[in-house]
């Protein structure tokens, strides 16, 4: 097995600036933290719909042999699956519960070419700027404060010509009915108060973040869900869940 790691933030690399970051969240996850690997528990969707979203992710940009991160990884579940497509895999997250299930589960299924820091997106940004052909950032961008700060350091950490990959939740009166009073407060799907609703992040804003960032948009997908038959599938539906592909402009670099 090759080289799991779990180190935190370099000395030098400290920002002065407010660390990108919302500790209740952070909180919230860690007390979840147990719960990651738990395929009927309160991270089922993620384990679910992480078989369909490997797949577009591999469809686009081939994982084996690639330099990967996932940023947000959390418990691990894509970085996990990414590894185990062939790529060398980076996970970074600041919840450090979360982030010891991670390495304690890759430990115990021995996934090759795996590790984990505990880092921001940012600061790592500083460390290994064009350091990935691929980045992931996946069901985290409405869950902190600046969600265009991630996607200027997810495209800093891309090398010209990769691809970014996020993934997030709408924000309208749909998504709001879908997202938390279905699956938090009706169907249990999601532990209550897992999303709020003025931290989701509409299509236009996330485009407009990742223009300014030099990521061309290449792909949008929706993702569906039948909470009857535990279904997901992908569409055209951008209304609830969404996908975005981009790529970094080769022109970045001149």
């Amino acid at each position: 097995m090759q080289g799991i790691q779990l180190s935190g933030l370099p000395d030098n690399l400290i920002m002065t600036s407010t660390l990108n970051a919302d500790p209740a969240e952070l909180a919230k996850f860690s007390d979840l933290a147990h719960r990651w690997w738990d395929t009927q528990g309160e991270f089922r969707p993620l384990h679910q719909m992480n078989p369909l979203r490997l797949d577009w992710i591999n469809g686009l940009a081939p994982l084996a042999g690639q330099k990967v991160l996932d940023v947000g990884c959390g418990g691990g579940i894509l970085a996990d699956a990414m590894a185990r497509s062939g790529a060398q895999v980076t996970g970074i997250d600041l919840a450090a519960k979360a982030l010891r299930v991670a390495q304690l589960h890759a430990l115990e299924v021995q996934t090759p070419n795996l590790q984990y820091r505990e880092i921001s997106a940012e600061a790592l940004a500083l460390e290994q700027p064009g350091g990935f052909d691929v980045v992931t950032c996946m069901e985290m961008l409405e869950h902190v404060p600046d969600p265009a700060s991630i996607v200027r350091a997810c495209a800093a950490l891309v090398k010209p010509g990769g691809w970014v990959f996020f993934s997030t939740l709408n924000r309208n009166p749909k998504s709001f009915v879908f997202a938390i009073v279905g699956a938090e407060y009706v169907l249990n799907l999601l532990p209550r108060g897992t999303h709020e609703y003025a931290k989701m992040v509409r299509p236009s804003e996330l485009a407009s973040y990742c223009r300014a960032a030099d990521l061309d948009l290449r792909h949008t997908r929706g993702m569906g869900h039948n909470p009857l038959t535990q279904r997901f599938w992908l569409s055209s539906d951008t209304s609830v869940n969404y996908l975005f592909a981009t790529q970094k402009s080769e022109l970045a670099s001149r």
